[in-house]
């Protein structure tokens, strides 16, 4: 039989060895093709269970690991925890001699949980309650902790003051599309870039829009536990409407399938085929609510870490009250579960978009 596993240090390593699995549970009883057959069609099913940007977040921590290893002198396998003790403390100390910068707290428990899942994909566990590891660890927390600051909401007053920023020009055209988008719709800002213009399930993306003339926008995502459906409903005027900035885009954008949001030329007059980078929404977000003054009230480097993509998705929390009151009298663990129950509804009966003030 066939080994079937990757090798190498990228993003597909972070796969379970299925092979192994079946072996070791001892399920395996037909021929070598047979089993290599089985093993590719697993594969296919398990890789989508993490999302692309967990997958590179664990691949970019399993490299920086390793870089730092090969730099000190160690060997990254077998995990020790005196090593990645030491690896944790010069994290947060940083290395200017190499351009590193002092990580957060916050980053190195993520570079951490990246580690403990590479190591236990190659059948080495890391110990992270070993006291090498935790001791270093509370200490970092001790001496470099900061207590959390959530990102300021956005409301609808805030995102007309944003939008007014922002050009008539493709850029513009798009920009407005994101920000209107992203803020009717609750959603997370790889969830905004993931979406297609048109159908399709297969593909890379994280979903895509359809649009019903008089109601609104129906986006369909797909998540970790299957796919969820977003009714995005239109605006009191077209200049505060994100179905009206939706089909703007795509007419003057000439979409006609693949990404819905894209890269454009410097000189703003071609559209790329690329799929628009996540880190394009926190961006934006930030450029145009300093340049609408949103909370000007503060200093400018306060102001500058309030605003993330993350505000979006924040700002049209207190417009789900209505279900959130049927959810909690039906005793459903989610809205989508309370959803499911009303076969009838009318998707765009409940308008959230001019309920937020657009």
């Amino acid at each position: 039989m066939q080994d079937a596993r990757k090798t190498d240090d990228t993003a597909d390593d972070d796969l379970p060895d299925i092979v192994d699995l079946v072996v070791e549970m001892g399920h395996v009883a037909g021929s070598p093709a047979r089993v290599d057959t089985l093993v590719e069609a697993a594969t296919g099913f398990a890789k989508p269970a993490r999302s692309e940007n967990t997958q590179a977040a664990y691949a970019k921590d399993w490299r920086h690991f390793t870089g730092w290893c090969r730099r000190e002198g160690f060997d990254p396998l077998p995990p020790s925890s005196q090593v990645i003790g030491l690896y944790i403390g010069a994290c947060a100390a940083g290395d200017p001699k190499h351009g590193a910068p002092a990580l957060s707290v916050a980053t190195i428990e993520r570079r951490l949980s990246g580690l403990a899942w590479n190591f236990a994909h190659r059948g080495q566990p890391m110990d992270r309650v070993d006291g090498h590891i935790a001791t270093v660890l509370a200490g970092v927390r001790k001496k470099h902790a900061k207590a959390p600051r959530q990102k300021e909401p956005l409301l609808g007053d805030d995102l007309l003051a944003m939008i007014a920023m922002l050009g008539q020009d493709l850029r513009g055209m798009r920009d407005r599309a994101i920000l209107l988008l992203g803020f009717a719709g609750s959603l997370r800002r790889s969830e905004i870039v993931g979406l297609d213009v048109v159908r399709n399930e297969n593909g890379d993306g994280a979903g895509w829009v359809e649009i019903y003339p008089d109601k609104g926008a129906l986006v369909t995502l797909r998540d970790r536990t299957g796919w969820r459906e977003v009714e995005v409903g239109r605006g009191s005027s077209d200049q505060s409407c994100p179905v009206v900035a939706l089909e703007t885009w795509i007419k003057f954008g000439r979409i006609a399938r693949g990404p819905l949001f894209r890269r454009i030329s410097k000189d703003n007059k071609t559209v790329y085929v690329e799929r628009l980078s996540d880190k394009h929404v926190a961006r934006l977000v930030k450029k145009t609510a300093l340049a609408a003054g949103i909370r000007a009230d503060l200093a400018e480097g306060e102001r500058e870490q309030l605003f993330a993509g993350h505000s979006l998705r924040a700002g049209l929390a207190s417009s789900a009250e209505i279900e959130v009151r049927v959810q909690e009298q039906w005793g459903h663990a989610s809205a989508g579960m309370t959803q499911k129950y009303q076969r009838r509804r009318d998707r765009f009966r409940v308008n959230r978009t001019k309920a937020s003030g657009l």
